[in-house]
């Protein structure tokens, strides 16, 4: 919400007509992403770009926008060209604005979901820029609550690699950054304290909770996150997996 204001007010007051374009353009593709329409949405922030280009908010909405679009489509080389171009835009908005958080958090996200679809090699070395830049966001605003959420979840998921993983990593790869599942729900429970109507947020502290043997508050968070309304569009993939979780633990 905080973006969309800023997004809004930059376009503020006397402008040209290509930025009055934009102006309009904007408003529709916030109105799109709020219906979690991220293929509209996606239409106008290429335009509003193409009227103001070089505006990291609009790149940084641009990249959202293609890492939504992944839930629409379970082809996963389209997932994997909509992460590629998510990146992409990502790297653009921190060149342009490297100083904003969002931004940074941006290009974390991006890796992270990049990875998912990459080779071994690929995976780990994108592993350690998730940890980088997440920890780059953090320490631009210490309250960023989705800083905080995709910190705890990098170490929940490291710290909870097998064994079997884990070995190949140190052999082939070297080790990666340390990570525990004390230090994910430190994290998820910060992501919670900062943002608790999100319901994403109870769900990785619920998954955490699990890496860390605490099955009883683990299936709490599960709950509590079901029982808010949906935020972001990610959430209905998130209640999706916190079901599954729940019924293993009954």
């Amino acid at each position: 919400m905080r973006h969309a204001c800023l997004l809004l007010a930059a376009l503020a007051g006397p402008v040209s007509a290509s930025a009055a374009d934009a102006d309009s353009l904007v408003r529709d593709a916030l109105a799109a992403e709020a219906k979690f329409d991220s293929k509209t949405a996606l239409n106008f922030f290429l335009q509003a770009d193409a009227a103001r280009p070089g505006d990291s908010l609009l790149l940084q909405k641009i990249a959202r926008q293609y890492s939504d679009l992944t839930l629409d489509t379970p082809d996963v080389a389209e997932k994997a060209r909509h992460c590629t171009l998510a990146l992409d835009y990502a790297q653009r908005a921190v060149a342009a604005d490297p100083k904003d958080p969002v931004n940074v958090l941006s290009l974390a996200i991006s890796y992270g979901k990049l990875g998912t679809y990459s080779d071994t090699r690929t995976k780990i070395e994108y592993s350690r820029l998730v940890r980088e830049h997440a920890e780059r966001a953090l320490a631009l605003n210490a309250n960023y609550d989705y800083a905080h959420h995709v910190l705890g979840r990098w170490h929940y998921e490291i710290a909870s690699l097998g064994a079997a993983t884990r070995f190949f990593v140190r052999l082939v790869y070297g080790n990666l950054p340390a990570a525990s599942t004390a230090e994910a729900v430190t994290h998820l429970r910060r992501a919670v304290e900062l943002s608790p109507q999100l319901p994403a947020h109870r769900v990785e502290l619920g998954f955490a909770l699990l890496a860390d043997g605490q099955r009883a508050a683990a299936g709490q968070a599960f709950a509590q996150a079901l029982a808010l309304p949906q935020r972001e569009k990610y959430d209905e993939e998130a209640w999706r997996r916190a079901r599954e979780a729940l019924a293993k633990l009954r």
